[in-house]
């Protein structure tokens, strides 16, 4: 929500946006409602001349906006003062005096605020759908029409929010600066008398059972009064000045501030608390509570115009114009917003003092006024969005201050750079970042201080890591047939932090402390300082990663395993045939099997492949290299599902070439007059696992897939989408199978080693929940390209393919996390299979897989020796080679819950918590683990605040300076299409966003979550370095500029519409504007600079994610405007989702209410 800019005009949040061509949306009852037509007038521009001023409802509190409770509470550092109170809303009554929901009597010819009682308060401009001379007593979209005694109605976010008017609003009870609050009343308006009426709907408690209070219904931390002075008390009694109001009930809801033109705000800055801070504690960032109407602000006032003009004109579209925009920003965005960052002080508080935010000249003003005279001057002071914290700032901190010398893993305990960082690592004992990460790296050392921070102790690894070409990877040890040393009792493998003992001929574990007997041939002599004299020779004593080669013992039936097939499996159903998709992947596969895995010295791979066909039926094929032409056999019995052929079915690559060739040149041909529309699924990944068992051997299945199998055979499914059972107690059946087929299926494939990756081609529902089950249970990976047309989406298919068929991969894989005595791991998050509490099971392991491991205490732990952790991966290379990886890391432990907040990982920690809401949402109602999740942040940062904080005044939020993105995190979490669905989120959608995630690394749910955003205009032609990002919001972008955003699944340009010419002439090779076209998913290759710099940065993008990234070409105020706006993140979202300054005035009253 753009705080700083014009006020906007969209609905509350808990609701969808009116009316947006092309996406149906629920109206309030469920109905569809139609689309919203555009106001033949222009932007609202205040009181209209000549137009009857109404009296001023009753109980209008005018700092508000919104009517209220009897009076404001006394302004005591400790009590809230409620702009927005948490409770009372006056009901609804149109015409006559109708008795309210509560049984208050409202005075006749009073508006009703709303018929849906507090969860639904509405404030804001209505939608530019009425004609502003309407009598108060009409329906209007957004109020209620009649009084109707109806239980609130609550949304997916609790209360719908308020305008951007009213957070500023909310805001004003917080004072930024220090001067004492008073509250004089605003010359020539007059007083009215206010009514109390009791709440008519629940309020969000600390347990985090509820609602998401509208921001107009909620307090803010009481003033703060820092300098002693005594505070201003109004009692009970005092009359509240009550604004003049005129035109739509609604409309005095808002400052007259209009759309088309806005005041320049006052640049508030953040006064520091006057408390020195502890000894010891370096003091975290402080938020304090801005001025009341009327109060001195402390702080610079700065008027600085930006090139802002009256609202755009309407996009040219078929069907009716969009509803308001999503960010309320009607007038073009600044050019070049200032934005001050978020520089920690000494001290710890953020606030004036801080230095400008990269590529931001200087402190954000807001909009200027063009055409008409000012408005008056908004009565509340607006939070500033550039005195909060910022992902930019922090990362561009870090960059700075960690990016240029190499991490060394030889201390206990060090936090490593931010994933967004670029660093070298140096492997001095402990296991790099690259391969886990941890949400602390300083743990409690108690089970009671865990608890009473409620921070999570986790880690997340990523075993088979790729590492950048400088950085040595993992080495391969041989102890010959004798195998790794290891404890006798544990059975932790050898690793630096074992302390030899009795010159070198026992060993001490360093995990359970049982004492073990060296093998004869593995004893060496001791150094002076205990240590052997053979430690930098062998990795396993030096080194936090490396591998072991294992023996016969650790392989399956005690026989070492053959090589691992490599099986494709492609529908050839009409649909599959007829969008062309049968015969591009038969062109790929000709030469992508060229490039199999193999290991690094070998000439050729030695995985063999093997070729199925399906519709109804399913076709084997025999590729042996001493046939002419390949042969087909169809198996049409699909519920006792066999293999016709062993010999010839998996064969090797350069033996069997010219066959293969062959079939793959005669498939396409062979089905191109399919009629056949019906597919099965359960009987074709029987087919490869009994293929693979046959074999003797692990392997992976590549299915291509296109439509829901409705084919009578083993896991036939049938359509059970259903919008309606979103926000009900039913809508995790939704994410669940429908059947236990596939769990069982997934089940024997992992018993094989039978690895899944599936490529779905959906035209309409395909239940992914269903069909993601053995993908997601074997370690396997499932890719899905909706509406695939192959002008458009080759590119991204045939990359994702390429990458899929060719990196590095494990088999048969089993990993288990050895712990220290003090701490076990309790749980687990990925896509793996688990027959027993320790093992986490894989069919295949590849390079992209993480496995998120949670830890909890099961005694004390001592400061002294820290805690240990070994992540070991016993798995078969691609050459067929059993193997052994092992990571090791050292952690420190602490009495003080100050240390363990300074060495938190925030990003690792959004990571952990997002798996775990994703995989709650399986067995709860999405809105219990929505507020699961805020509940748990609001008791991390409440216990910070009570423990570690030094004292001072209720009103500030104080924040410890490594989770201080936590809230801007958090709420991207919840507002994602899990958790949050728009109503143009398909069910399958929302499916494959969980599974996606489950298994994602830091960087990429870092990414994700919080997508990166560049200015491409600011790009330097001789530098290989980016232009610094800028926050995703609305009110950063400018119309003269072009944006790249990227989250590691989309990829978009940005072009707003006053680009100069000579831009769009270097970029798109067209001449103006209008002329660029959206549909194309590559730029066309110019030669000039900015052309040839702007290809290299998306290719680069690119190249750094696990999935390639289709190019979007976003035209500003075009359809794909709103798809784009989804993505920016810090904006209130069209599905009810806060903005970040919203959501961090929410947490602020969360942590208070747990406080107090």
């Amino acid at each position: 929500m753009s705080v700083n800019q014009q006020t906007h005009t969209g609905p509350p949040y808990g609701q969808p946006q009116p009316g947006y061509p092309g996406y149906l949306q629920p109206g309030y009852g469920g109905q569809q409602i139609p689309s919203v037509p555009a106001s033949q007038y222009g932007a609202y521009n205040g009181p209209m001349t000549g137009y009857q001023q109404t009296a001023p409802q009753q109980g209008y509190f005018p700092t508000l906006g919104f009517p209220s409770k009897g009076s404001p509470v006394s302004l005591d550092s400790d009590a809230s003062f409620a702009p927005n109170f948490l409770g009372s809303v006056r009901t609804p009554a149109t015409s006559g005096a109708a008795a309210s929901t509560s049984g208050t009597l409202v005075p006749p010819g009073q508006p009703l605020y709303s018929q849906f009682g507090q969860g639904d308060v509405h404030n804001g401009i209505p939608p530019s759908t009425v004609p502003l001379q309407r009598p108060p007593q009409q329906f209007m979209p957004g109020t209620a029409p009649a009084p109707v005694s109806q239980p609130a109605t609550f949304q997916q976010f609790g209360l719908p929010p308020t305008s951007t008017q009213q957070l500023t609003n909310h805001m004003a009870g917080m004072q930024i600066g220090s001067a004492p609050p008073s509250v004089p009343a605003p010359a020539g308006l007059g007083y009215g008398s206010l009514t109390s009426v009791p709440s008519a709907s629940g309020s969000f408690t600390t347990t985090g059972s509820g609602q998401y209070v509208s921001y107009a219904s909620q307090g803010p931390p009481p003033p703060n009064i820092p300098h002693g002075l005594p505070p201003t008390s109004l009692s009970q009694g005092v009359p509240v000045a009550q604004p003049s109001v005129s035109g739509p009930p609604s409309a005095p809801h808002i400052s007259s501030q209009s759309p088309g033109f806005a005041p320049p705000p006052l640049s508030a800055g953040i006064g520091a608390s006057s408390y020195p801070p502890a000894a010891g504690i370096s003091r975290p960032p402080i938020m304090q509570a801005g001025s009341l109407p009327g109060q001195a602000v402390s702080g610079l006032i700065t008027s600085q115009p930006n090139h802002v003009t009256s609202p755009p004109p309407q996009p040219s579209m078929a069907g009716p114009p969009p509803g308001p925009p999503m960010a309320g920003l009607q007038g073009p965005p600044p050019a070049h917003p200032s934005q001050p960052g978020y520089a920690p002080q000494q001290n710890g508080s953020f606030g004036q003092n801080r230095g400008n935010q990269p590529n931001y000249g200087a402190a954000y003003s807001g909009p200027a006024n063009y055409g008409s005279p000012p408005a008056p001057a908004p009565p509340s002071k607006r939070l500033d969005p550039d005195s909060i914290p910022s992902p930019i700032q922090v990362i561009e901190d870090d960059r700075n201050n960690r990016g240029s010398e190499p991490f060394v893993t030889g201390v206990r305990g060090q936090v490593p750079p931010l994933v967004t960082t670029n660093f070298l690592v140096k492997d001095q004992g402990n296991a790099s970042p690259r391969y886990i990460r941890c949400t602390s790296y300083n743990i409690p050392c108690t089970s009671d201080m865990a608890k009473q921070s409620q921070v999570p102790l986790a880690a997340v690894i990523k075993p088979l890591a790729m590492l950048p070409t400088e950085e040595t990877p993992p080495y391969l040890v041989d102890h010959g047939e004798s195998g790794p040393v290891r404890c006798n009792r544990c059975k932790a493998y050898m690793c630096p932090f074992m302390q030899f003992i009795e010159g070198g001929r026992r060993f001490q574990c360093c995990f359970c402390s049982c004492v073990t007997e060296v093998p004869s041939h593995y004893f060496q002599h001791l150094d002076h300082t205990g240590r052997r004299v053979d430690y930098y020779d062998r990795p396993e004593l030096s080194l936090g990663s490396y591998e072991f080669l294992a023996t016969v013992d650790y392989c399956k039936n005690n026989k070492y395993p053959n090589p691992p097939a490599f099986i494709f499996m492609i529908d050839v159903s009409y649909n599959a045939v007829r969008s062309g998709l049968v015969r591009l992947i038969c062109e790929e596969l000709k030469t992508l099997l060229d490039y199999l895995p193999r290991e690094g010295n070998m000439e050729e791979s030695a995985i063999r492949v093997g070729f199925v066909t399906y519709n109804k039926v399913l076709h084997f094929y025999n590729v042996k290299s001493s046939l002419a032409q390949p042969q087909m056999m169809v198996v049409s019995d699909v519920s006792d599902m066999f293999v016709p052929l062993l010999d010839g079915f998996l064969v090797n690559v350069n033996e069997s070439r010219t066959v293969f060739t062959s079939l793959l040149d005669q498939i396409p041909e062979m089905f191109a007059d399919t009629r056949e529309t019906e597919t099965v699924f359960g009987p074709v990944i029987q087919a490869g696992k009994e293929a693979l068992k046959a074999a003797e051997c692990a392997g992976k299945l590549f299915i291509f897939h296109t439509s829901l199998p409705i084919a009578e055979a083993p896991g036939k499914l049938k359509n059970r989408d259903d919008k309606k059972l979103i926000n009900t107690d039913k809508e995790k059946t939704l994410f669940q199978p429908q059947t236990s087929f596939y769990s069982n299926l997934a089940k024997e494939c992992v018993t094989q080693g039978c690895c899944v990756d599936l490529f779905l081609f959906p035209n309409q529902y395909l239940d992914v929940a269903t069909l993601g089950v053995v993908p997601y249970q074997t370690g396997g990976s499932l890719y899905k390209y909706t509406f695939f047309q192959v002008e458009t989406d080759q590119e991204r298919f045939l990359n994702d393919l390429r990458r899929d068929v060719q990196k590095e991969v494990g088999f048969d894989a089993v990993m288990r996390v050895r712990t220290s005595t003090g701490i076990r791991a309790t749980d687990f998050f990925g896509a793996f299979y688990m027959s027993n509490t320790t093992d986490v099971e894989l069919a295949g392991l590849d390079c992209d897989k993480t496995v998120t491991v949670e830890f909890k205490h099961d005694d004390k732990l001592n400061e002294e020796t820290g805690a240990l952790l070994q992540c070991a991966v016993l798995y078969t290379s691609c050459a067929g080679q059993r193997r052994l990886r092992i990571h090791n890391l050292s952690l420190n432990c602490c009495t003080q819950l100050a240390d363990l907040y300074r060495n938190c990982e925030t990003d690792t920690l959004i990571n952990y918590l997002a798996k775990f809401a994703y995989r709650g949402v399986l067995n709860n109602p999405v809105k219990t683990v929505r507020d699961t999740l805020i509940n748990q942040c609001a008791q991390i940062l409440a216990c910070y605040r009570k423990n570690c904080a030094s004292p001072s005044s209720a009103g500030q939020l104080i924040l410890p300076e490594c989770m201080k993105l936590l809230p801007v995190y958090l709420n991207c979490v919840l507002k994602s299409d899990v958790l949050q669905p728009g109503s143009e989120v398909t069910t399958d959608d929302r499916s494959y966003i969980r599974q996606l995630v489950t298994s994602m690394d830091v960087a990429e749910t870092n990414v994700f979550f919080y997508p990166r955003l560049l200015p491409l205009t600011k790009v330097d032609f001789n530098s290989d370095s980016l232009p610094t990002a800028i926050r995703n919001s609305e009110e950063r972008l400018s119309k003269g500029d072009i944006y790249l955003l990227e989250n590691g699944l989309n990829i978009f340009l940005w072009v707003g519409v006053n680009v100069q010419q000579g831009l769009i002439q270097n970029l798109f090779g067209v001449s103006s504007f209008s002329q660029i076209n959206s549909s194309v998913c590559m730029l066309p290759i110019l030669d000039n600079p900015f052309s040839k710099r702007v290809r290299s940065i998306i290719e680069m993008f690119q190249s750094q994610r696990p999935r390639y990234m289709k190019l979007m070409v976003v035209k500003q105020e075009d359809k794909l405007d709103l798809l784009f706006k989804h993505f920016l993140s810090e904006d209130k979202s069209m599905n009810g989702g806060a903005s970040y300054v919203d959501f961090l005035c929410h947490m602020h009253k969360e942590i208070r209410q747990l406080l107090s």
